[in-house]
């Protein structure tokens, strides 16, 4: 489902560019009432979507399930699932300037959906399996040719996280890569570690989402400048 927010009063009718950003949880469902999620709140992307349309850009926001206001003048796509955000995402990266993969996509998904509730109760007592398959690694799929495109990665780590998010940013042919921890999750304020492919990197501490979703915006606007 697509939804728009309004331009703000004055604001050029012509954009410098076309942002991506990628927000919120997705859902992968094992049968009407039940599914595999996170605790992502989807804050982040929302306040990278509202910077960057401040900034002058043309944003596509694609959101998983969250219960957040569209920011003014930005376009939103709503998604649930994995494959769905990556149709989404697939779609827009085709004339974009650059991506942020704010969203904090299931890593597995049940290998069926069932029609109708689950009954695995009725099975008796015992051991339930639950047959898990792969989603795709929707960052990676659309970054493999982005040419000049710029995208920002990010990293939720618990142990150990500079070394895993900078080889998931070789990985993924990522140009930045955001890293923070499980505190950020719903939160109001955060602090994160931002490092570049080129060996650049930056900490920001404490900072309210929508501040550093002005430093990350900043990021794109030096290689436009």
């Amino acid at each position: 489902m697509r939804t728009g927010g309004h331009p703000k009063p004055g604001r050029s009718e012509t954009p410098r560019g076309h942002v991506v950003v990628t927000a919120g949880p997705t859902r992968e469902y094992l049968d009407p009432v039940r599914f595999l999620s996170n605790e992502s709140s989807g804050r982040m992307g929302f306040a990278i979507a509202a910077a960057a349309r401040e900034a002058g850009y043309r944003v596509t926001l694609i959101a998983g399930p969250v219960h957040l206001e569209t920011p003014a003048g930005v376009e939103r796509i709503d998604v649930v699932s994995a494959l769905e955000m990556l149709e989404a995402l697939e779609g827009a990266f085709e004339d974009a300037t650059a991506l942020f993969m704010a969203a904090a996509v299931a890593d597995l998904r049940p290998a069926q959906r069932l029609a109708g509730k689950w009954k695995f109760k009725e099975q008796g007592a015992g051991e339930v399996v639950l047959e898990l398959v792969t989603n795709p690694d929707l960052l990676a799929t659309v970054a493999e040719a982005k040419g000049k495109r710029r995208v920002i990665a990010f990293a939720l780590e618990t142990e150990d996280g500079r070394r895993r998010a900078l080889e998931k940013l070789r990985r993924k042919n990522a140009d930045w890569i955001v890293l923070n921890d499980p505190r950020a999750l719903n939160a109001e304020r955060s602090s994160v570690l931002i490092l570049g492919s080129e060996g650049e990197e930056l900490r920001i501490e404490d900072r309210s989402k929508a501040e550093i979703a002005v430093s990350l915006v900043a990021l794109i606007e030096e290689q436009d400048g």
